[in-house]
C-alpha cells in the first residue's frame, strides 16, 4: 500500500432526457466514488479529465475540486459525487486524473482509469 493513494471507481449512466441525438448532443452521468487508501490524510485540489467521442474530438476539463468542493479524505475515508458530460457521439470515453495534497505536504496523482460512455445498445 503507498503513503499516499486515492483509488477512484465510476458508474456511468446515459441521459436521454437530456440529450438531443438530432442535435449530436449525448449526455451522460458518472458517479465517482473516490476513496483514499493510502496512509495519510489528503486532499482533493484539482481535477484534469480527457474527454473523446468516437469521432476522436477531445474535450479536455481542468479545475479546481469538484462539483465545487474540496474534500478532506483520511485513510479508509471516501468522497462520492455525480456529474455529468456531453459529447456529439452515442459512444465516448473519459480519463483523467486528481491532483492532491497530504497532510504532510506532499503532492500526487490519483488517476482515474478510462471508462465508457455510451448509449445503451450500442457496444456489444
Amino acid at each position: 500500500m503507498s503513503q499516499y493513494e486515492f483509488t477512484v471507481s465510476v458508474e456511468t449512466r446515459y441521459l436521454p432526457e437530456q440529450s438531443d441525438p438530432d442535435n449530436r448532443q449525448y449526455a451522460f452521468a458518472y458517479t465517482l466514488t473516490i476513496r483514499n487508501t493510502g496512509q495519510v490524510t489528503a486532499q482533493l485540489i484539482a481535477r484534469h479529465w480527457i474527454i473523446t467521442d468516437s469521432e476522436n474530438h477531445v474535450q479536455e476539463v481542468k479545475g479546481l475540486g469538484v462539483i465545487g468542493q474540496q474534500p478532506l479524505l483520511a485513510p479508509g475515508a471516501q468522497f462520492e459525487y455525480t456529474s455529468w458530460a456531453v459529447i456529439a457521439t452515442p459512444v465516448g470515453t473519459m480519463r483523467g486524473e486528481y491532483f492532491c495534497v497530504a497532510d504532510d505536504g506532499e503532492r500526487f496523482e490519483a488517476p482515474i482509469a478510462e471508462f465508457a460512455l455510451h448509449v445503451p445498445r450500442t457496444l456489444h
